[in-house]
C-alpha cells in the first residue's frame, strides 16, 4: 500500500535554499537569475558553508537591494548536506510550507520558482526538475558530454538493482539533481530531511523519499543551468563514479 505525503492542504509560503561554499566567482550569477523570476514571491535563504571567500558578503549586498526578502545564514558544520539541511529546517521554523532548492553555481531559468509552485500544487510531495549544462562554462562538445551523463545516470538508476522496489522502495527510480528540486515542508520534516554529509547526497535523499511515499514527480518546466565544472575537473569516467558514490579517485571531492 502507498504512503501518501504528509501535506494535504497547502498553504502558499515558498523558500528558496541556496547552499553555497567559496562561490563568490559564480554567486552573483544565481542571485541574478533568481532576481529575474517571474514568481518572486519568496523569501531567498542563502546558507554560508564556512566560506573563507566573499561569498556570504556578496549574498549579503544582494539582500540590501533584492525584489524579494532575503536572509543568510553560517553553517560551520561542513558537507553540502549539513547546509541544505539547516536551511531547510530554518525555512519551516519561519513558516515555509513550500520548498525550493538550487546551488549557488547554477543559473535558474526566469519560470523556476512559478513551475515549481505550480508543481507543488499539483501534485504535492517531491519534484524533481530537468537540468541542463551552463552555456559558459563548456563548449557544444561539453554540453554534449554532460546530456550523455544525465541521461546515462537515469537510465543506470531504473535498473541498478539496489533500487529496485524489493527493497520497500513505494515508487520508481527517477532522475534526481539536488541543485533542482522542491519538496513540501511536511514531506522533508517526515523523510527525516537531507543527510547531514558531503555530496553526493542527492540519491540517498530521493530514497529516503521513495521509502515513505509515492508522491514524486518529475516537471521540465522547473529548468535549472547546471555548472560542469566537475566533468571538466574530473572527466567524464570519474565523473560518473562520483555520482554512483564510488569516490573521486585521485582527485578531491571539491573540484573548485
Amino acid at each position: 500500500m502507498s504512503t501518501p505525503a504528509t501535506d494535504t492542504a497547502l498553504d502558499d509560503v515558498l523558500w528558496v535554499i541556496v547552499p553555497a561554499y567559496q562561490e563568490e566567482a559564480r554567486i552573483g550569477d544565481t542571485l541574478t537569475a533568481l532576481a529575474r523570476q517571474h514568481d518572486r514571491d519568496f523569501t531567498l535563504l542563502v546558507v554560508d558553508n564556512g566560506s573563507t571567500d566573499r561569498t556570504g558578503e556578496l549574498a549579503r549586498a544582494f539582500a540590501a537591494g533584492a525584489p524579494f526578502p532575503v536572509r543568510v545564514l553560517t553553517e560551520p558544520e561542513k558537507g553540502v548536506g549539513c547546509a541544505v539541511d539547516t536551511g531547510f529546517r530554518y525555512a519551516v521554523a519561519h513558516g515555509a510550507t513550500l520548498l525550493a532548492r538550487t546551488d549557488a553555481d547554477c543559473i535558474p531559468q526566469p519560470t523556476w520558482t512559478a513551475a515549481a509552485r505550480i508543481a507543488l500544487h499539483r501534485a504535492p510531495g517531491l519534484v524533481c526538475g530537468r537540468i541542463l549544462a551552463r552555456r559558459d562554462e563548456q563548449g557544444p562538445l561539453g554540453r554534449a558530454a554532460f546530456r550523455v551523463l544525465v541521461a546515462t545516470a537515469a537510465g543506470f538508476g531504473r535498473i541498478r538493482p539496489a533500487h529496485h522496489r524489493r527493497h520497500g522502495y513505494l515508487a520508481p527510480y527517477r532522475m534526481h539533481a539536488g541543485n533542482n528540486m522542491a519538496i513540501t515542508a511536511g514531506l522533508y520534516l517526515a523523510v527525516g530531511g537531507m543527510p547531514r554529509r558531503p555530496s553526493p547526497t542527492d540519491r540517498a535523499f530521493l530514497n529516503r523519499v521513495r521509502r515513505h511515499t509515492t508522491a514524486i514527480s518529475h516537471c521540465r518546466a522547473m529548468t535549472v543551468h547546471n555548472s560542469t565544472r566537475r566533468l571538466k575537473a574530473y572527466g567524464v569516467l570519474t565523473t560518473a563514479r562520483w555520482y554512483l558514490d564510488r569516490g573521486s579517485g585521485r582527485h578531491t571531492t571539491d573540484p573548485r
